[in-house]
């Protein structure tokens, strides 16, 4: 297997805020309590307080959780370490399809790798992954593609009849049954049967989608000890009430100081990623399986036909907080509340949300964890490989564009002979130029101008002429636009980066289960800032 890396701020569509935050921790310091390295966790894994008690409650529910998933003896020694005292480090992502795009794992990974370091460095830490199966869009979870021999399948379950439930909830029916025999269908290589099998035991009619995530991932990170946390469980949010009540006891002040950060990311040239207004709150409520914004005025609470005052709200939470959720910005709150967190993997548009939850972070709890970047891969295969070489490409030639990628690939699909003349003759049209230009600019240097201008042209019509020729050979065989199509549906597949587009389980099939111990290793504080490529078998 061979790695080279690219930094984060060279892949496309990376927001400005977390490109800085890895580049260049001062210049964002205002919005983030600690920089993004393992020094900082250390620091911070060192000083937490977390109460005695709700570790304890907290390690009962995911230890009955985690038994519900089928977890294995590594996860279960994991929950005893977190009931003796180990912090976590914790990452989390919405229950997907199939374990949802790539990243997922990659979390998971990079959570499980960092939990090792600090281990090692002599503080008891474990891996958390925060299932968001109280997020509420099904058409975000509902579908995943896969890449195998060169092409995309789309699998998609059908949109839930009642709008607006949890994910969590959501049970998957029996289309399931057709999606997995066609999944199995296409899977190939050493852990074939392995993931087969993960799949068959895992996504059943009977399951819902943050059920069968769980049992996904507890059979992929078997060996890791990787430990699941479903935040739809009752009991949780028994345990976050208190954060709750004071989500609506300080909801004005709390949203005065996100207003106030908002404006102060706007000044500082970034985007606030979570809109937030005068009417906003931190909740949702979950009533009759729909989840529902709160919204505030005039010191009353709105969710849905339902309206109360303040003390009717405060008293709701005490006696049904069940009936509560976090928003996008309160969820790590919550989370952290919960959870002895030392550090939190994320993605680049999640990291930038901590920007304005660390506001909340301040107010509520008082602490706030490391605010890492995940691990970041795109698999190469042999036959992208060997394709990348003969068309002298690199994976950045993807991400500029299909109309870069076709430019370069007609330019170098001319034959070797007739590419020989055209460099020939275009380095005998340059050396005539020169000389032309030269005698030109000494009789009138004012046409010196006129000659570069003459120059450029000449050059690009070659090259115009060089692509054209690729091209026309092309339509005669076809094999440049299906190589065309093989690199793009790998490696930028719909525009995207590959991890946010693509499945991993067909990759891991193909490499075999110690693929996931090889990028685990590759998951290292060490790489924090950078995206990696890997050859893989």
């Amino acid at each position: 297997m061979g790695c080279v890396s690219i930094p984060f701020r060279r892949l496309p569509h990376q927001p400005k805020l977390f490109v800085r935050l890895v580049d260049d921790y001062s210049g964002v310091k205002q919005f983030y309590p600690h920089a993004p390295n393992m020094d900082a966790v250390k620091r911070v894994a060192s000083s937490l307080e977390y109460p005695a008690e709700r570790r304890r409650q907290v390690a009962g529910i995911l230890r009955d959780q985690n038994s519900s998933f089928g977890a294995s003896d590594a996860a279960m020694r994991n929950l005893e370490k977190l009931e003796r005292g180990a912090v976590a480090v914790v990452s989390g992502q919405q229950v997907g399809l199939f374990g949802g795009p790539a990243y997922a794992v990659y979390k998971a990974l990079t959570a499980i790798r960092l939990a090792e370091e600090l281990s090692e460095a002599g503080i008891p830490a474990v891996p958390i992954f925060w299932m968001a199966t109280e997020d509420h869009d099904l058409d975000e979870v509902r579908h995943v593609t896969w890449f195998e021999s060169g092409k995309l399948t789309r699998f998609e379950l059908p949109a839930d009849a009642a709008a607006g439930r949890p994910v969590g909830q959501v049970r998957l029916g029996t289309p399931i049954e057709e999606s997995v025999k066609k999944a199995i269908g296409l899977l190939s290589g050493p852990a074939s049967e392995t993931i087969s099998q993960a799949l068959e035991q895992s996504y059943t009619p009977g399951e819902t989608y943050g059920s069968a995530f769980g049992k996904l991932f507890a059979r992929l990170f078997a060996e890791q000890g990787l430990i699941l946390l479903d935040p739809l469980d009752a009991r949780l949010h028994r345990i976050a009430a208190p954060l709750y009540q004071k989500a609506i006891e300080d909801r004005d002040e709390l949203n005065k100081k996100l207003l106030q950060r908002g404006a102060e990311l706007e000044r500082a040239g970034y985007d606030a990623q979570v809109k937030v207004t005068a009417k906003s709150t931190l909740l949702f409520t979950i009533r009759d399986g729909v989840r529902q914004p709160v919204v505030a005025s005039n010191s009353h609470f709105k969710s849905g036909d339902t309206t109360w005052t303040r003390e009717e709200a405060l008293r709701l939470v005490d006696a049904s907080p069940e009936m509560f959720s976090a928003n996008a910005l309160f969820r790590p709150v919550v989370q952290d509340y919960l959870l002895p967190t030392a550090a939190y993997l994320g993605g680049p548009a999640e990291i930038a949300y901590f920007a304005q939850s660390s506001v909340i972070y301040e107010r509520l709890l008082g602490r706030m964890p490391v605010i890492l970047p995940r691990a970041g891969f795109t698999i190469l295969d042999a036959k992208a490989e060997k394709l990348l070489q003969k068309y002298g490409l690199c994976i950045e030639n993807l991400w500029a564009g299909p109309q870069e990628l076709r430019r370069k690939l007609e330019s170098v699909s001319v034959p070797p002979a007739l590419s020989e003349n055209f460099d020939r003759d275009q380095a005998q049209v340059e050396s005539t130029l020169a000389e032309l230009g030269a005698q030109i600019e000494k009789l009138d240097p004012t046409l010196g101008g006129a000659v570069t201008t003459a120059r450029n042209k000449i050059a690009f019509q070659l090259e115009k002429l060089r692509r054209k020729t690729g091209r026309a050979l092309d339509q005669k065989t076809g094999l440049l636009s299906d190589h065309e199509r093989f690199l793009e549906n790998l490696l930028y597949p719909n525009k995207s980066l590959q991890s946010r587009e693509l499945c991993f389980l067909p990759f891991l099939a193909r490499w075999g289960m110690e693929g996931l111990s090889e990028l685990q290793k590759l998951s290292g504080s060490d790489t924090l800032g950078e995206h990696r490529i890997v050859r893989i078998p």
